[in-house]
């Protein structure tokens, strides 16, 4: 059978909890600390990864709503510019109009004035025709 022997039991109980206490303070809680810091160091990690997530969606927000409001005063503008080079066109067209009523006038008066010659013209003609006609009938 089995002999225990007391002694040999109690200086083996002795030195496992001799031993036990030792790589307690060597190696479990130098290990465990190391752990402990690992973990913190990954909980912060992810607490900024959050953080920086966050602060990305807002600036992403704030990029959009800028974006929004810079593309409404852009149209803005387009609508003015478009508004006064409506203006300015129509001013143009006017002034174009004006300019070629006047000329078409111009060349009416300009043109009845060259009729009433050409007339003042034929009706001496037709007189001499006349006169011409008168004797040559009159001799035969």
């Amino acid at each position: 059978m089995l002999d225990i022997h007391k002694l040999w039991f109690i200086v083996l109980t002795v030195n496992f909890l001799a031993l036990i206490y030792i790589l307690n303070i060597l190696l479990f809680r130098p290990i465990l600390k190391i752990f402990k810091e690992r973990e913190d160091t990954v909980k912060n990690s992810l607490d900024a990864a959050k953080a920086m997530s966050e602060k990305k969606e807002e600036g992403m927000q704030n990029l959009s709503r800028e974006l929004a409001d810079a593309r409404g005063k852009a149209k803005e503008v387009f609508e003015k510019l478009r508004a006064e080079g409506i203006d300015v066109q129509k001013n143009l067209m006017s002034g174009a109009e004006a300019n070629a009523s006047d000329l078409l006038q111009k060349a009416r008066v300009d043109l009845q004035g060259e009729a009433e010659k050409a007339r003042k013209a034929l009706r001496a003609d037709v007189e001499k025709f006349s006169d011409e006609i008168v004797r040559k009938l009159v001799k035969a």
